[in-house]
């Protein structure tokens, strides 16, 4: 089946990465400016701080990979989005009109799989040459799998930042489906399905961490900052609130 996608072309891969001046205040929010005018503010970014008290050193937030505003230093930050699902409905139409659900399965797997390949392979490009921050990095596969390179790619929706509603920033900042079509359903899923998307940040001390538990103060702190209704807040960060909202209504 990979043979037959790689040799008849049947899969469309499509991505697109933006780098952008920014720093981060003292709200937990990272700023980022207009590439061209860097006085003027382009997007923020909101994120979430680890609150409960597990035994651990820090208390960090994404945004503390990033150069504070107060330090007077310029720190940059990157985004991107890849697909490597576009034909897929139409690859798929045969064998779901025969029944074939194996065949079926395997090209949604297949372009599942070929999209986080995308995404690695795009990564190291861009710490090697595009951003070139590691422009001497020489890892194997084993080793870029285990992340042994300098940053990290976090994407919105998973432990470090839960909030699936910071993809709309990324969109609208980059137009990313007027550029590639790749878009954003109402359940704020990425449509292609194989699609991935994500931050760089290239701070050598930056490292993927969860959240785990929040507290009412902070999700109210988070309301007010992106601006949203806090129930609306409670509702995209479900899984890691510390109380259940239904019980404080009551």
């Amino acid at each position: 089946m990979l043979n037959d996608i790689i040799d008849n072309n049947l899969i469309e891969a499509r991505g697109i990465i933006g780098f952008y001046p920014c720093n981060s205040n003292e709200e937990d929010d990272i700023e980022v400016y207009d590439y061209d005018d860097p006085s003027k503010m382009a997007a923020k970014f909101c994120t979430i701080r680890q609150q409960i008290d597990k035994d651990q050193d820090n208390f960090v937030a994404m945004s503390d990979f990033i150069a504070p505003k107060s330090s007077g230093m310029k720190d940059y930050i990157g985004f991107f989005a890849v697909s490597a699902g576009f034909n897929q409905d139409a690859v798929c139409e045969p064998y779901t009109k025969a029944g074939d659900d194996y065949n079926n399965m395997m090209v949604k797997t297949l372009t599942d799989r070929l999209a986080e390949a995308y995404s690695e392979q795009l990564h190291q490009e861009v710490r090697k040459t595009t951003w070139g921050y590691s422009p001497d990095e020489e890892l194997t596969v084993q080793e870029c799998l285990a992340v042994k390179y300098q940053g990290i790619r976090p994407a919105p929706g998973y432990p470090s930042q839960p909030d699936h509603t910071e993809k709309c920033t990324m969109w609208e900042l980059m137009k990313i489906k007027e550029q590639t079509g790749i878009e954003l359903t109402e359940s704020l899923a990425m449509h292609p399905a194989s699609s991935v998307c994500g931050l760089y940040f290239g701070n050598k001390n930056a490292y993927y961490f969860g959240c785990d538990e929040i507290c009412k103060d902070q999700v109210e702190s988070y309301a007010k900052r992106k601006n949203m209704d806090k129930g609306q807040v409670e509702k995209w960060l479900s899984t890691i609130l510390s109380y259940d909202p239904e019980e404080i209504q009551s």
